[in-house]
């Protein structure tokens, strides 16, 4: 019998950035940062530029953990950028945090990415093979390295030459002389947005990053769009024209936090709507509905409303553990689950329950929490999921695991819901998810294997490389 580990796709990260003279540039994206800590939990840093000189400052761990109010009131500048970065296994290394500052013949510079180029080993192949040192093992070096070769006249124009040699998903933003740069790939698969504060602006991965600190949102930074922020304000152009839209559907599903709005686009209602439509597909006769949180929550009051169900807090989240902890063993995997989450035998005893998850990518996690209701006293458990199977790995900047390790690439459908235990199992049809997000422009590659960026044969292949990285 094959074994799957933690059930959730690995988190992105979060990039930020704000041009703000004569404001503290680095304590706004501290905050901005906090408010993007969700999107990565491995490492943080922020870069401060004068406009000459660019100091920075990263760590492993939480926001809160790397930066001390000493660190934030030391960084002095006009602009900066931030990144939080998730965890992937063998690169936990400070070396990879995020922002990069370079030095190079026009001065300095620094870039923080958000996403995964399908193309990264081959650039890095033909960079290596012209003399290009490499210091890190993520493909963000090799953005910033084929930017600094291209620096011949204007950064715009080495900018554009750039992105028509990336392939795949990546949303950047740089700081170099006397300007900040937020850029998107054409297909718009990774979020970036854009804010104002005052006659300043700011860029962020999501909405949410914006209200906390203040600032106003403008609008989505377009696909193939490099945004250009200096003294004289905002200023935009189009890098590439923008292709068929794809952005990511697991930002809708999961990834985001539930009050941000991308691409016109708001999270928590796009998460009601995909409970509507679970109702539509699949109404079952319940005594209660309940939510795995907090991701599943929106389309657990979607779907009991929808049917005229009462919902109630059957699981209980500790609100004390992030996405990261020390992990267990083997042997105590399900101490590990229930450091998460706890049934409420009081809400769960001797009712029908329909349970609503955003996913199931490998499969342990949800048997035990389906165990876990059982055994507090639910007659039935009903598992729905507000995503389509997940059987295909993703390149452009998650880590949905390699296919073999995904369970639906393993088992049909009854056969997860022996797995799980449940008594039922239902996924929303991508049909039904497209309903949901009110478009068709999105990207489902790891739901049915359509990826609409070609990825190269070596980014498939292992090397010594790391292709897989999430967030460059």
């Amino acid at each position: 019998m094959f074994e799957f580990g933690e059930d959730k796709p690995k988190e992105e990260c979060g990039v930020f950035g704000i041009y703000a003279p004569n404001q503290e540039v680095a304590r706004l994206t501290y905050y901005g940062l906090y408010a993007l800590q969700h999107r990565g939990q491995e490492s943080a840093g922020i870069a401060v530029s004068d406009g000459h000189n660019i100091d920075l400052h990263k760590g492993m761990g939480l926001v809160s953990e790397v930066f001390s109010d000493r660190v934030v009131e030391g960084l002095k500048g006009k602009m900066a950028i931030g990144h939080v970065r998730y965890s992937t296994t063998g690169s936990s290394l400070l070396a990879n945090a995020q922002p990069l500052v370079v030095h190079y013949q026009k001065g300095m510079m620094a870039l923080a990415h958000n996403g995964n180029l399908t193309n990264a080993a081959d650039l890095r192949e033909e960079l290596g093979k012209n003399g290009a040192v490499f210091q890190t093992t993520i493909d963000s070096e090799v953005i910033i390295n084929l930017i600094t070769r291209y620096r011949r006249e204007s950064l715009e124009d080495a900018l554009v030459k750039t992105m028509l040699d990336l392939r795949g998903a990546y949303a950047l933003v740089i700081l170099a002389e006397d300007k900040l740069f937020g850029l998107r790939d054409p297909h718009g698969v990774r979020p970036l947005c854009i804010g104002r504060m005052g006659d300043r602006y700011c860029l962020a991965s999501e909405s949410c990053a914006l209200d906390t600190i203040g600032a106003e949102f403008i609008r989505d930074v377009e696909p193939g769009e490099i945004v250009v922020i200096d003294e004289e304000g905002l200023h935009t152009y189009m890098g590439l024209a923008k292709t068929e839209r794809a952005s990511c559907a697991f930002e809708y599903i999961y990834f985001a936090r539930p009050d941000s709005t991308m691409d016109q686009l708001n999270v928590s209602e796009s998460r009601r709507r995909m409970g509507i439509e679970l109702a539509r597909e699949c109404p079952i006769e319940a005594d209660l509905v309940i939510a795995v949180p907090d991701s599943g929550t929106a389309s657990a009051l979607g779907y009991a409303t929808a049917l005229g169900l009462p919902f109630g807090e059957g699981l209980i989240k500790n609100r004390y553990v992030g996405r990261t902890f020390i992990q267990p063993t083997q042997a105590m995997r399900e101490v590990g689950v229930r450091l998460k989450l706890n049934a409420n035998a009081s809400v769960l005893k001797d009712k029908r329950v329909v349970m609503i998850d955003d996913s199931i990518v490998r499969g342990t996690t949800s048997s035990k929490l389906v165990e876990m209701v059982k055994k507090a006293g639910a007659k039935e458990v009903h598992f729905l999921i507000s995503s389509p199977p997940v059987a295909f790995p993703c390149y452009y900047g998650i880590d949905t695991a390699e296919r073999e390790k995904l369970i639906a690439n393993q088992l049909d459908i009854e056969g997860i819901r022996k797995f799980s235990g449940a008594d039922s199992l239902h996924y929303i049809s991508e049909e039904g998810l497209l309903r949901a997000l009110g478009t068709d422009a999105v990207c489902l590659a790891c739901f049915n294997g359509t990826y609409p960026i070609a990825v190269s044969t070596l980014n498939q292949g292992k090397n010594n490389f790391e292709t897989r990285n999430c967030c460059g």
